[in-house]
């Protein structure tokens, strides 16, 4: 799996492009600029299947309709993130931001589905930042959207948002392999280890 970077809007929200073998792959929370997201897609010599969103808050799904409307794409969201999705016009507006309303029906994602779409990715359910929030893990590689940033964590004043949902998230990630890749929903990526070694938000336990 091949990922490529993209931040997008005025929150500078990172949307990704995974490719896989035959140009294969998907656009993930795309958040606005989507002719930038198209534009990109071709030069990276991809082919969209569909778009995955980690959760729907508005700086992760500006792009949607326009991206659907160009590609005809399925979108799929976790389904305790429907309310969210349904209200990120109204959400966007509160911070000054416009975005065109995305559309539905959407699929639904959930714990342990594995998704095919030439990459071979798993869905984790990560609720915390949001309820429906999840990530996507393979190829030693994790989008893990608003849970976890280099040096920090995601934020938990928000609507539906739970701070000890997402410490059990988080603590699960920690589970995972130290050198698996992180790629967050904003800033940089970095490891798991790194994190685990360094991150000052990150749950600490006793050694066994």
């Amino acid at each position: 799996m091949t990922v490529r970077q993209l931040a997008v809007g005025p929150l500078q929200e990172n949307c990704y492009l995974l490719k896989g073998d035959g140009g294969r792959g998907v656009v993930v929370d795309p958040g606005d600029e989507a002719e930038r997201i198209l534009q990109e897609c071709t030069g990276f010599g991809l082919k969209p299947e569909a778009i995955l969103l980690t959760h729907a808050h508005f700086d992760h799904v500006g792009a949607v309709a326009k991206i659907v409307e160009a590609l005809g794409l399925p979108v799929c969201l976790h389904p305790d993130d429907l309310v969210l999705y349904r209200h990120a016009v109204e959400a966007a507006a509160r911070w000054g931001v416009q975005l065109e309303r995305p559309p539905e029906p959407v699929t639904p994602m959930h714990e342990g589905d594995r998704l095919d779409f030439g990459l071979g990715l798993e869905v984790f359910h990560l609720p915390g930042h949001s309820p429906g929030h999840v990530g996507f893990y393979g190829d030693g590689q994790l989008l893990c959207g608003d849970v976890l940033f280099r040096g920090s964590i995601g934020r938990t004043d928000l609507p539906l948002s739970s701070h000890e949902q997402l410490l059990a998230s988080l603590a699960r990630l920690l589970k995972l392999p130290p050198e698996t890749l992180v790629y967050p929903g904003h800033g940089p990526s970095t490891t798991l280890g790194l994190e685990a070694a360094s991150n000052p938000f990150l749950p600490r336990f006793p050694d066994s």
